[in-house]
């Protein structure tokens, strides 16, 4: 590998570090926020669909249109400037229509960007199949990066001015240890979407010292229009049907982790949750992704040990062993931040898992509009089911008298994933003959 080579590696690695960034230093937090504004569970629903719905849009979008149009660097660095822009704006709004206006905004430039990032990266690695997953990798480790900032934004600085710690070992203790609480906590949450912004801001500049992409003509690379249609067909197949139908179960129950886990985390044990500080909320759920980023290292092994069918199913039941443990156990801290580690293998042995199915199963010539057919589910019709029903489950049907019954919430996820592992088990059965990019059949 030459010198620009390597340096073309960095500065895409970065890319995804910064992209990734904004997007986790909002999401885990704003489920909990969006009620300190008094705003209704429907509304709530409005608020967090404006990104699934994005994402259906974006799919088409930024296939048939973006990066045929723009220089992919360019449109990068223009949607980032008006998505920083608009994330900026939700932390100073505090009314329904203003708020989710600036978020649906945000979202339809912020969505694309997801896939535009991928194909700047593709048109520049060397080796793709070889580099791709260590530059993707950049954008596990700044959606852990997002999480660690706020352990120092989230603090309750009257009480560390009232321990007078001396020293620098003990002012850090202090402030560590000195996380914000209720309703001090919600109003502070605004900060996460000003950190957004200001990194959205900065890949908007970033973008334009990344290296020329210049737009698709015709039918370069891109998915024909009847490219969809032909992955559609191929739903006929049972063993396909059944795998798209489990992914939109498992988004959904994806999708709960994120409305819940925060505001688990955070109630009082005595009110049963959990009684993790503010402060130490999302450092404790990006465990996850510093899971995620072990578990992909070992998934080519797995597959190629345990096939299609079990890597799947095991991905699938670990949502219900992390939602089992939050029903049961929540009266053992260290235990349900260690069970944070599941979300790795859910993500790497499911999600990740279908994408290289995909291109291992669907003809070349459809890949790309069968694996926007499988993120329809994935970043979209999971995410709005979950999102339109989560809140109304846990601000109405599970709260009474201000005390939420989460024993009883979170056994609905749990139960839905032990369904959906039973119905891969029993029904999913694809030919053996496809084989992995490796060459090598795992089926």
């Amino acid at each position: 590998m030459n010198a620009q080579q390597h340096d073309y590696r960095g500065r895409l690695t970065l890319m995804m570090v910064l992209e990734l960034f904004i997007w986790g230093a909002w999401l885990p937090l704003i489920f909990g926020y969006l009620p300190s504004l008094g705003f209704s569970p429907s509304e709530q629903s409005w608020i967090l669909n404006a990104f699934p719905i994005a994402a259906i849009i974006g799919v088409f979008f930024s296939n048939q249109f973006a990066d045929r149009v723009f220089a992919a660097e360019k449109f990068l660095s223009f949607s980032h400037l008006i998505g920083g822009l608009t994330i900026l704006g939700l932390g100073y709004v505090r009314t329904f229509w203003p708020f989710f206006g600036l978020m649906l905004a945000h979202c339809l430039f912020y969505v694309p960007t997801l896939s535009i990032t991928n194909s700047i990266a593709f048109a520049h690695l060397r080796n793709p199949q070889q580099d791709f997953g260590l530059v993707r990798m950049g954008g596990t480790i700044g959606w852990i990066l997002a999480a660690w900032p706020f352990t120092f934004i989230l603090v309750d600085w009257d009480m560390v001015h009232a321990a007078h710690p001396q020293g620098v070992v003990a002012w850090l203790g202090a402030v560590l240890g000195s996380g914000l609480t209720g309703a001090a906590l919600q109003h502070a949450t605004r900060w996460t979407f000003i950190v957004a912004g200001i990194a959205s801001l900065a890949l908007a500049a970033y973008s334009l010292t990344l290296p020329h992409t210049p737009p698709k003509r015709g039918g370069e690379g891109g998915a024909e229009p009847l490219a969809w249609l032909e992955a559609l067909k191929l739903l006929g197949l049972p063993y396909m049907l059944v795998l798209w139908l489990v992914t939109f179960a498992d988004a959904f129950v994806q999708n709960s982790y994120f409305n819940w886990t925060a505001t688990f985390l955070g109630t009082a044990a005595a009110r049963g949750g959990v009684g993790i500080p503010g402060n130490w909320i999302m450092p404790v759920m990006s465990i996850g992704q510093v899971a995620e980023i072990l578990t992909m290292l070992v998934l080519g092994i797995t597959l190629q040990k345990l096939g299609w069918r079990v890597t799947l199913v095991i991905g699938v039941l670990g949502h219900a062993l992390r939602f089992a443990v939050y029903a049961f156990l929540p009266q053992y801290p260290v235990l349900i931040v260690a069970v944070q580690i599941v979300h790795g293998v859910c993500y790497a042995f499911f999600f990740a898992t279908v994408y290289i199915f995909v291109d291992a199963y669907f003809p070349k010539d459809v890949r790309a509009s069968a694996q926007g057919l499988f993120n329809v589910m994935i970043l979209g019709c999971g995410v709005i089911l979950a999102n339109s029903l989560c809140p109304w489950l846990m601000q109405v049907v599970f709260t009474h008298d201000k005390l939420t019954d989460f024993h009883a919430l979170f056994l609905i996820p749990c139960a839905i994933s032990l369904l959906a592992a039973t119905v891969l088990a029993v029904f999913f059965h694809p030919p053996p003959q496809a084989a992995t990019p490796a060459g090598k059949d795992i089926s």
